[in-house]
């Protein structure tokens, strides 16, 4: 009998695009200098340089099938995996793993545009997001059926914001990236009106605001010192999950779901075996506090609001998996993360199992409806990619 993948056209929505040199010398104008974002050579390992000051390296965002684990990285960018980098090899990675299309988000910038904080100079900052939506949606042209871009945001300038995003949803973009605690970066917190004219170009767009985890600043590698380099990094992988449940419960109380109904939220990388627990408390939590006190304009409950436009997305977990499933089957959506140390690549240093095992492993024994929805039909909506 065939399995998952071949009975659904499986959409992965969370996998990144690991950028090429030029991205921004190429785009971005030269009277900036080295403060481009440019790739150097620092003692054989390929680095990411941002203001003139190095950021990361280029490997440590590409483990997928490496023989080793973070802060080991491979060298350079011919280490990485080509599918990694290059958008005909991701679509033969795809074709290999029986996967139909995929969701693209970013490295260098981050997860919420902050690392092009660093600039200082805001024309510079604007150029540089302007810079690497224009070439997602470039990168994503190879099948733009499959490859699917989502923009990133200069949420220092609702403005210009609200511009891109205009731009941006004409020439194709799927998705807006959005930081989930803008609180760490001197801006307004999440539920502030002051965001409303970003969440209201996107509701009038159509396009989804993903929350992907990573985007805050709390990064706190002193505890290596403690714990080790390994142990910290895990620790702080794992933390990040939890993330998004501040981040969700910040647009639910905070009246942001009741203010733009009709504009979806994705809870991107986070997991989606504690919503069930988030989800109940969220509900005890408004009606013994007595939120209708403070907002009798608020018309559903927290449960209400999450069924009807939040996403999660998963991939390697299992326990919990069951209670998701059956609270929320319309909500929920199916990830990979290639080519993050996380991700579900196999290789000699990873306990990852290919998607297509892990599909079946935790997938295969609900009902056909709910796989179907998990695998391709919600993400088919949600981003606009026809149904099956």
């Amino acid at each position: 009998m065939p399995d998952l993948f071949d009975r659904h056209r499986v959409i992965d929505v969370d996998s990144h695009v690991s950028e090429p040199a030029d991205v921004w010398t190429s785009r971005v104008a030269s009277k900036w200098g080295d403060a481009i974002p440019h790739i150097e050579n620092h003692e054989g390992k390929d680095v990411w340089c941002l203001g003139g000051e190095p950021l990361l390296p280029v490997g440590m965002t590409a483990l997928a099938g490496y023989d080793g684990t973070l802060p080991d990285c491979p060298d350079t960018m011919e280490d990485i995996p080509a599918g990694a980098h290059l958008a005909e090899d991701r679509l033969a990675y795809l074709d290999q793993e029986g996967i139909d299309a995929q969701v693209l988000y970013p490295n260098v910038g981050g997860f919420g545009s902050t690392a092009f904080l660093k600039l200082k100079e805001p024309e510079l900052m604007l150029e540089c997001v302007r810079a690497y939506n224009d070439f997602l949606v470039e990168w994503a042209s190879a099948d733009p059926k499959r490859l699917i871009p989502v923009m990133a945001t200069p949420f220092w300038d609702v403005e210009a914001s609200v511009a891109e995003i205009e731009r941006c949803a004409a020439n194709g973009h799927r998705g807006v990236l959005f930081g989930s605690q803008p609180t760490d970066f001197g801006e307004p917190h999440l539920a502030s009106t002051h965001w409303d004219p970003i969440w209201a170009a996107a509701q009038e767009a159509g396009l989804p605001i993903s929350f992907h985890i990573g985007s805050s600043s709390n990064w706190d590698m002193e505890t290596a010192q403690v714990i080790g380099m390994r142990a910290n990094l895990a620790r702080l992988g794992a933390n990040a999950f939890m993330d998004n449940e501040k981040c969700l419960a910040d647009i639910i109380f905070g009246g942001v779901c009741h203010r733009f109904p009709k504009l979806a939220f994705v809870s991107v990388e986070s997991g989606v075996g504690w919503l069930p627990f988030a989800i109940e408390a969220f509900d005890w939590q408004w009606a013994n506090g007595g939120i209708y006190k403070d907002h009798p304009e608020y018309d559903l409950k927290p449960s209400e609001y999450f069924r009807r436009q939040i996403y999660g997305c998963f991939w390697f977990e299992e326990f919990g998996l069951e209670k998701a499933f059956e609270l929320f089957p319309d909500n929920l959506m199916f990830e990979t993360d290639y080519p993050h140390p996380t991700s579900m690549s196999v290789g000699p240093a990873s306990i990852a199992v290919r998607p297509r095992e892990y599909a079946e492993r935790v997938l295969g024994g609900i009902a056909e409806d709910t796989a179907g929805k998990v695998l391709h039909t919600t993400a088919a909506r949600l981003y606009g990619l026809g149904s099956e």
